[in-house]
């Protein structure tokens, strides 16, 4: 589904319309909270991302909905009709038993999991529910304060060694895992998706920053591209020679296909002719990398990885990779590529002496 409409004449950029359509997705999930949340939910506006808002109202949803069932105090009273004080009857305990209950629950017929990570988003809404209400001296407690994060277990970082990048941007230029079926679609779109691929493989932007590129977004005169990062700023990324060759291969065969003006307008199309959207691009990886001779799970966001552990290796340098990234905490890039790999630790084994080597003659 293309996301460039038209309002009074202008076409309405990409981010700017994903804005608008998580902000109605927003008002649906205030609408099923109760109606005190409206508060808070007007209080992180303008400090949070809409898709961030979303987030905290999916999980505080789920959040209010095991209270109703379970509390002994609040089941007895329908969520809608709750007011603010309802937060201060929550206990430390209700918390804990909440996030144990997200650890396995059956849903729709289905048996839902949370780990680590998922029950830390889970209590980060609530703590900062609980802040919001607290500080604003509409609730007397803070329970949520007083219960501790999960620990969490460093996971592993996933990506594409030097070797398999290059193996499989000649898969994708050669049609070498492309199979019979699938042979008329890849000679449409080999020229855009060896483009997508080689982009994110070489500058390292999310996913949603590529589709969200505009033709006229790309200098080839400074080698560029300006994206709009999460948090809704512009930052210019510059790309290499490879980067650029194919970038321009594409193009001359997307303004051969297209009658539109080849100077606006969404860079990368889909076959109907209309901005390619995230779920596209994540079932392109699959299907290039779950070709691959590797056990590796690949996702634009691997490739992501892939590029920025290639930069710290190459530059050494934590806040470079930061900037190119859009990190705003060092810290964040710190802990997924500073982290020292085998070979440089076999190499440390070696780097200190202990006490000088003794000759012969000695």
């Amino acid at each position: 589904m293309s996301m460039d409409t038209k309002q009074n004449g202008k076409t309405t950029a990409y981010h700017e319309q994903v804005d608008q359509s998580n902000t109605l997705k927003l008002r649906e999930h205030i609408a099923a909270l109760p109606p005190f949340m409206a508060l808070f939910f007007r209080g992180i506006h303008d400090t949070t991302s809409s898709r961030t808002q979303i987030a905290y109202a999916y999980d505080l949803r789920m959040f209010f909905r095991y209270l109703e069932d379970m509390h002994p105090e609040l089941n007895t009273v329908p969520m809608m009709d709750w007011e603010v004080g309802v937060l201060d009857k929550i206990t430390k305990l209700d918390i804990e038993e909440y996030l144990e209950h997200c650890e396995l629950y059956e849903k729709e017929g289905r048996i839902i999991t949370n780990k680590e990570r998922g029950k830390m988003r889970k209590l980060s809404s609530i703590k900062s529910m609980y802040h919001y209400f607290y500080k604003s001296e509409l609730i007397t407690t803070n329970p949520a304060a007083l219960v501790e994060m999960p620990k969490l277990h460093e996971k592993e970082i996933i990506r594409l060694d030097p070797n398999e990048v290059a193996d499989l941007l000649d898969a994708i230029d050669e049609g070498s895992n492309v199979t019979k079926g699938e042979k008329r679609y890849y000679n449409k779109t080999r020229k855009r998706d060896l483009a997508i691929f080689t982009l994110l493989l070489g500058t390292g932007i999310r996913v949603s920053e590529c589709v969200g590129l505009n033709i006229e977004d790309v200098d080839f005169e400074n080698d560029r591209i300006k994206v709009y990062r999460k948090g809704g700023y512009e930052s210019l990324v510059y790309f290499g020679e490879e980067v650029r060759e194919a970038l321009l291969i594409y193009l001359e065969e997307r303004n051969l296909s297209v009658k539109t003006s080849a100077e606006t307008g969404p860079l990368f199309l889909s076959l109907q002719n209309k901005r390619i959207c995230v779920r596209s691009v994540e079932i392109m990886v699959k299907k290039y990398t779950s070709r691959m001779n590797t056990l590796k799970k690949i996702t634009p966001h691997k490739l992501r990885s892939t590029y920025g552990t290639n930069l710290y290796r190459e530059s050494g340098d934590i806040y470079l990779v930061a900037e190119v990234l859009g990190h705003k905490d060092v810290n964040t890039t710190r802990k997924h590529y500073a982290a020292q790999d085998d070979e440089s630790r076999r190499k440390a084994a070696n780097m200190v002496t202990l006490r000088e080597k003794k000759t012969p003659d000695d």
